[in-house]
């Protein structure tokens, strides 16, 4: 039998601003089973950074539950099971690029030789080794975006949620940047959980696509993504890709 990972239940929130409130998530209820890639996929304001941020334990929702591993959200993120991107890579200029990454070992109290190993670890996987001595400043918007993906990675975490990494980038960089993804993810095989609102992206990237429809968010499709692993540019063009595509975009016609 197939254990789940993340399981939502019945879960809305609600946001409340002097004497008016506003319905931002409403009775979502999901599960993803460990080391899958998922997608939370939707309009502009849907609530899909809402309800990553309620997995990550960073709010409370205003009604149903959340579990982790059978735990709640607050005892996974206190276990150190999550590593976060935002869309903003949120890196220190001051810091070399190696130094970035190691700052949650740093707060860790994990040795030098220890942090040390773990970043050239890092670098290699997200292919900046040349780069250790470089400030983020000197680098590109992308080459930033995989500092970070670096730095989220360095307390391995079991599971990587993912706030819209790539949606500042062009269209070049980001489909490049998908690739390395899934490159470093066919190696860590951590959950992950990636909000977007490219439905190509989503389909790239993605085991499976949760489709939330316009405010108030609701769970409106679940669309399993059946193309081959490992993935590279070429799927892009597969007639199985723009089919996958076009489901996606139906399944938001009527909501």
């Amino acid at each position: 039998m197939t254990i789940s990972e993340i399981e939502l239940q019945n879960v809305s929130m609600r946001y409340s601003a002097d004497q008016s409130s506003t319905l931002a998530l409403q009775d979502v209820s999901l599960k993803i089973t460990k080391g899958e890639f998922i997608s939370l996929l939707g309009p502009s304001g849907c609530g899909k950074t809402t309800l990553l941020r309620i997995i990550a334990d960073l709010l409370q929702p205003s009604e149903g539950s959340v579990k982790v591993a059978g735990s709640s959200a607050k005892e996974a993120r206190l276990s150190q099971k999550y590593g976060i991107v935002f869309q903003n890579p949120v890196l220190y200029d001051w810091r070399k690029v190696r130094d970035n990454i190691t700052l949650p070992l740093e707060l860790m109290k994990v040795s030098k030789q220890d942090r040390i190993h773990k970043a050239e670890e890092l670098l290699e996987l997200v292919g900046l080794t040349e780069f250790a001595d470089k400030y983020p400043w000197q680098l590109s918007g992308g080459m930033q975006q995989r500092v970070a993906i670096a730095r989220a990675l360095a307390m391995e975490p079991e599971i990587l949620l993912m706030d819209e990494p790539f949606s500042a980038l062009d269209e070049f960089s980001r489909e490049r940047l998908n690739e390395e993804l899934l490159a470093i993810w066919s190696k860590i095989r951590s959950t992950v959980v990636f909000v977007t609102h490219s439905i190509p992206e989503s389909v790239f990237l993605s085991d499976r696509v949760f489709v939330l429809s316009p405010h108030p968010g609701r769970l409106s499709a679940v669309v399993d993504i059946d193309l081959p692993r490992p993935r590279n540019k070429e799927l892009r063009n597969d007639p199985a890709f723009f089919q996958l595509i076009a489901t996606i975009r139906d399944s938001f016609e009527g909501v």
